[in-house]
């Protein structure tokens, strides 16, 4: 059990030291979103939302939303790195090692998964200097990070599958462009679901974005704990995309 905890802190060291050398990956996935927090505050803060209480604003709203595409749009490059370490060499030496490649993979997750949650954090610190206001209930924003964390977990999963698949930057980037806008336009993070026409109203209600930023807004806006299925159901996505991350890894391994 300690050798793995051992691996898994040192792949997530790993995985910080590039990210801080090279942070062209950072730089947009933070950068993006906090054009897009200033943009939409300005164009739409006088906008009434019939979603919220009175006295709330757009801002307040968009602040939420913004956070957890910050998350999605970091997690969907999460695997660009692994192209580079695969073409190098250093990814297939590695999962030649008796080091586990669940272990591996956990360190490599473990590290974007915190990432993106401090960039999420940066987002909602702009949202607050732009007047955005917040509750801060400590269980529910337990719970609603949490819920934040699994989203994050599974998506940087996938980004990592694709990437050990496609094996390519620029596949990876027309992922990138395929996944966030539909998943971005078609979720509430944007807009409420009542002033949405009826059939993107029922994708929003089975899209995993929607999931992660229902719970984060009921959480930062009304100090309201998500649901227990919520969770079970980003649990059981994220369960699901590290299984196959965790399959691509030794498929390509074995390539190299």
């Amino acid at each position: 059990m300690s050798g793995a905890l051992d691996v898994i802190a040192a792949v997530a060291r790993r995985t910080w030291t590039v990210t801080w050398r090279r942070p062209v990956v950072l730089t947009f996935s933070l950068g993006q979103p906090l054009v897009w927090m200033l943009f939409f505050g300005f164009l739409f803060h006088r906008f009434p939302l019939a979603d919220l209480p009175a006295g709330y604003s757009y801002v307040d709203f968009l602040a939420p939303g913004v956070s957890a595409m910050t998350v999605l749009f970091g997690a969907s490059q999460a695997g660009i790195g692994w192209i580079r370490d695969l073409h190098t060499g250093f990814l297939p030496r590695l999962l030649n090692t008796p080091a586990s490649a669940g272990a591996i993979l956990g360190g490599k997750i473990l590290a974007d998964v915190l990432r993106l949650l401090l960039q999420s954090a940066a987002v909602l610190a702009l949202a607050l200097l732009l007047g955005a206001r917040m509750r801060f209930a400590p269980a529910a924003l337990v719970a609603g990070l949490l819920c934040l964390a699994l989203f994050a977990a599974a998506f940087s999963c996938l980004s990592c599958a694709v990437a050990l698949r496609a094996r390519a930057q620029e596949s990876m980037a027309t992922f990138v462009h395929l996944v966030n806008m539909p998943l971005l336009f078609t979720s509430t993070a944007l807009v409420p679901h009542r002033e949405m026409p009826g059939w993107l109203a029922a994708v929003a209600g089975v899209n995993p974005l929607t999931f992660a930023v229902e719970a984060w807004r009921g959480a930062l806006l009304f100090g309201e704990a998500p649901s227990v299925l919520i969770l079970i159901l980003l649990a059981l996505l994220a369960a699901a995309l590290f299984l196959l991350a965790l399959g691509q890894m030794r498929a390509a391994a074995a390539l190299y």
